[in-house]
């Protein structure tokens, strides 16, 4: 079986899968190669700010860090909803597999060997959505957070 036999095989789960994944490797992409550019985030509260009012320097630090921010919750809920959806696929399978067996009996496995891979697919492609989102989710995260105290350790 190939990847396109395997997809079409998993069904509905498994396409809204690929559009979620296709949406937050868009996401990751954008977030790869803008991230590190803006640890020049100092030089622009810097150019912005009256360094007499620390309390305006500390607000303009966590505007642009939450400015940072942006699209990683989107990450972070494709890494969240994925396993679930896998987990969804594998419960309709054996729902499917149980309502073969119903129609048919046990006379027949090939029935119920098709519902049960239709249920180990989703959850494989669960799992194949989640784990890059998660790391990449992760990885985000502590470069701003690195980008944060960097600035707080320069600015106040």
């Amino acid at each position: 079986m190939n990847l396109l036999e395997y997809i079409e095989k998993g069904g509905i789960i498994v396409y809204i899968l690929l559009f979620i994944n296709f949406i937050g490797f868009t996401i990751i992409l954008w977030k790869f190669f803008t991230l590190p550019r803006k640890n020049q985030i100092i030089k622009k509260i810097k150019d912005k700010i009256d360094f007499s009012k620390k309390d305006s320097l500390s607000i303009q630090i966590e505007y642009e860090i939450k400015k940072l921010e942006f699209g990683l919750t989107f990450i972070k809920n494709i890494a969240s909803i994925a396993p679930l959806m896998g987990l969804l696929g594998t419960v309709y399978g054996i729902l499917k597999s149980f309502e073969a067996m119903t129609a048919n009996g046990l006379g027949d496995p090939s029935i119920f060997a098709s519902a049960i891979s239709l249920a180990l697919i989703t959850t494989i492609a669960g799992l194949i959505v989640a784990i890059p989102h998660h790391l990449s989710y992760n990885h985000f995260i502590s470069l701003i957070d690195e980008i944060e105290l960097k600035a707080k350790k320069e600015l106040l």
